[in-house]
Order: structure tokens, then C-alpha cells, then sequence
């Protein structure tokens, strides 16, 4: 994960003054834990986890204080530091701060600062086996920052009283402020943490980088470019209520991005065989194709031009409306900066659908516009069919297909 995070930053075009990780502060944390022991607001409750869950309460009822609650200072910090020593297994210990059984905040209730994981950090190793818990950990490790105000989502106001209480029981002078906004969410997607880490490790998804995934590593693999997604950021800006986004409103913005900046090339998905008739075989034209059709600072190419082409199947309709510009029978079409052709012949299989075009093309229409002055409204795309390129192209759907999955 923290490999990931920092490649996401670099990729958006970031990057940091200062890297901080809180294991960095866990001798700190774990020296004013103690204080807080010392003080007697903090104890070892040797109950397991789910009997302290029983027991904090609910909306309706108060916590029961645990057995161990009015333990004194010097017990509990003897048994704190066996905890940190290893003389506890999993789930035999952990801190709680004392504070408040009857508040109406139920993350008031003597919530666990301390627990015991006898597994290796990846920063710290074998060091410690028991690790503070984020609410401990957060407020704390501001303060060390020097952290004025600590920015976190809407479902992070319930956490602030006891983040201010952590505060207030260490006397940190200049304390830092919590300040909640509210979280982005996305139209047929999620974006949860907790939801996403579902997709993946039920199998729904390809992992946490699969195209269709509203993570930074999926929009990448997806071909978003990050300049897009700051674009979309600063569009919808900071909001103190949560709410729902219309992802058509991300996309917007990754198009326009591209319209503006990406250098243009032809493909066809579902190729239909186009045959000039009346082109020499064997020979091949070289035409000159903008790179963009806007900006010329980004220069042209050369492509192929021959004989057979192949043109995107939905290009051709059998009975075509007035208004369809593009090829049918006896339609005349621009080929994209090559020239103007016109259908003579279809070719069918056996269930009557269409394999070959037979065309024409007219010689002094090359570049695709007419000696003549004559106006052809429709033009497509195309590629040599003896100079293509094969190639995969991954045409996804939106995650959900429901608008709100939540």
C-alpha cells in the first residue's frame, strides 16, 4: 500500500516535502501511553475483544465498566509494559483509555488505544507486537507534525471529541483542529476503501487495478490521464455535505483533456472490407494525416493508402436514413484524409450479412476533397488492410449497473 500511494502521488503530478509515517512515532506514542496510565486515564483490560464490545453499550443503554477499570496506576502499567514485551498473546490484552462508560458518544466509551499483533511491521520489524489504534495514533502524530488543522472525511466527526480528549489529556499545547469534509462519491461505482477491498477479494474484480475500478492504479490501466483527474477535482471542488457525483462528469473531463492533447490515430473494432476497384494492385499512395486536427505545433504522418481498406462496421447501413452520412448503397463517402469513394457492390455470406464492399474511388479527390468543388458531408475512418496492425482492444462498462449501488 505505501509503495502504491506514493506511485499514485508521483503519477498525478505530485510530489512531497516531507514523508511521515506514524510508525516513526511509536516510541512517542507508547511514552505517552504510560503518561496516560500514570495519570490513571488509561488501563489493561484482559478481557477479549468481543466481551469489551458487548459491554460498551449501544444508543440506548451505558457501558459496563470491566472488572480491571479500577485497577491502579502502578498494576496497570507493569501489565502495559508486559503487553509491549510480549508476556500477553493475541487478543489476551489491550489499552483502553478511561473516559466516560454513560457518554452519549459511544467512541467515548473507554475506546482501545493498544493491541496486541505479534506479526512484523514493515518499517519497524519485530520491534513491537503491540500497535496503537488509529484514534490514538492520529491526533498524536498531527501534533508531532505540527499539523494545524487535520483534514478527514464526514465520517470522521464522530471521532473528533475523542481525538480532542487524546489532546486535552496530554495538555499538547497548540493543539491541532479536525475539520471534516465530505466524501466523493461517484455515480455506478464505489470508492470505499472497505467496499473496493470486498470486489477484490471476493473475485468481482481483476484486482485493485482493474480497468473498471474507481482506484487511481484503475483509472491509469483504463488510460486516464492524471492531468483529467485534477481537472475533475478542482471542477467539483469541497463540500461540507456528502453527495453523489454523475461520473459522466469525470468522463467529460477526460475527454476534453484528450480532445485537446492526444496525438490522433485510426482502428477499427469491427472491420468491413472496402476493395477500390478502379485503384491500380499493387500500389500504394502515402497520404499525410494531421496528428491533430487542431494544433499543428503536433506535426502529421504519413499512412498507407491502397487498394483494400478496412472501415468500422456501424460506417455501413444496407437501408440508410436521409440523414446518414456515411456509406451505403450508391453513397458517396470521404475517406479520412485519403479520398472520395462510393459503393457499387455488396458482397454477402450466406445469412445475407455484409463481407466486402465493392467501390470505386475518385483519383483527383486525393487528400479527400473534390476537383470538382463538390460537397460530401460524411466522413470515416479507415486502415490499409495490407498494413494494419492487429491489435486487443478492451471495451469496458461501468462497474454497477445500477446508478446508486450503495
Amino acid at each position: 500500500y505505501v509503495e502504491s500511494i506514493q506511485n499514485d502521488v508521483r503519477w498525478l503530478g505530485f510530489d512531497w516535502d516531507n514523508l511521515y509515517y506514524a510508525s516513526d512515532y511509536f516510541d512517542q506514542l507508547y511514552a505517552w501511553a504510560e503518561k496516560l496510565v500514570e495519570k490513571g486515564l488509561a488501563y489493561v483490560d484482559v478481557r477479549d475483544e468481543e466481551t469489551i464490545r458487548e459491554t460498551r453499550g449501544d444508543f440506548h443503554k451505558p457501558g459496563v465498566p470491566s472488572p480491571d477499570r479500577d485497577r491502579s496506576p502502578e498494576e496497570n502499567l507493569a501489565l502495559f509494559r508486559k503487553m509491549r514485551d510480549g508476556g500477553f498473546e493475541e487478543g489476551e490484552a489491550v489499552l483502553r483509555a478511561k473516559i466516560d462508560l454513560a457518554s452519549k458518544d459511544v467512541k467515548l466509551r473507554d475506546p482501545l488505544m493498544y493491541r496486541i499483533k505479534k506479526v512484523p511491521h514493515h518499517r519497524t520489524g519485530t520491534k513491537w507486537c503491540i500497535y496503537p489504534m488509529y484514534d490514538w495514533a492520529h491526533g498524536q502524530s498531527d501534533a508531532i507534525e505540527g499539523i494545524t488543522h487535520s483534514v478527514c472525511t464526514l465520517e470522521f466527526v464522530n471521532h473528533r471529541a475523542l481525538y480532542e480528549w487524546f489532546l486535552g489529556a496530554l495538555e499538547t499545547p497548540e493543539p491541532p483542529r479536525q475539520i471534516e469534509f465530505g466524501k466523493l462519491q461517484l455515480s455506478y461505482t464505489v470508492i470505499s476503501k472497505r467496499r473496493l477491498q470486498k470486489l477484490v477479494f471476493e473475485g468481482h474484480v481483476d484486482g485493485w487495478d482493474d480497468p473498471r475500478m474507481a482506484t487511481l492504479a484503475g483509472l491509469r490501466r483504463l488510460g486516464y490521464p492524471p492531468e483529467a483527474l485534477v481537472a475533475f477535482c478542482e471542477r467539483i471542488g469541497v463540500s461540507k455535505n456528502d453527495g453523489v457525483v454523475d461520473i459522466a462528469l469525470l468522463e467529460h473531463e477526460v475527454r476534453g483533456w484528450l480532445d485537446a492533447n492526444a496525438p490522433r490515430r485510426m482502428g477499427v473494432v469491427r472491420p468491413l472490407k472496402v476493395v477500390l476497384e478502379n485503384f491500380p494492385e499493387g500500389e500504394v499512395h502515402e497520404v499525410e494525416l494531421a496528428n491533430h486536427p487542431t494544433d499543428p505545433s503536433k506535426g502529421t504522418r504519413k499512412v498507407p493508402f491502397g487498394r483494400e481498406v478496412w472501415i468500422e462496421r456501424d460506417d455501413w447501413m444496407d437501408e440508410p436514413p436521409k440523414q446518414w452520412f456515411r456509406l451505403g448503397p450508391g453513397r458517396e463517402v470521404r475517406l479520412r484524409g485519403a479520398a472520395l469513394v462510393t459503393c457499387k457492390e455488396v458482397i454477402r455470406d450466406a445469412k445475407g450479412e455484409p463481407i466486402e464492399l465493392r467501390c470505386t474511388w475518385d483519383p483527383e479527390s486525393r487528400g479527400g476533397n473534390a476537383a470538382d468543388g463538390r460537397k460530401v458531408k460524411g466522413t470515416i475512418h479507415w486502415v490499409s488492410a495490407a498494413h494494419a496492425v492487429p491489435t486487443e482492444m478492451s471495451l469496458y462498462e461501468r462497474l454497477f449497473a445500477v446508478e446508486d449501488p450503495l
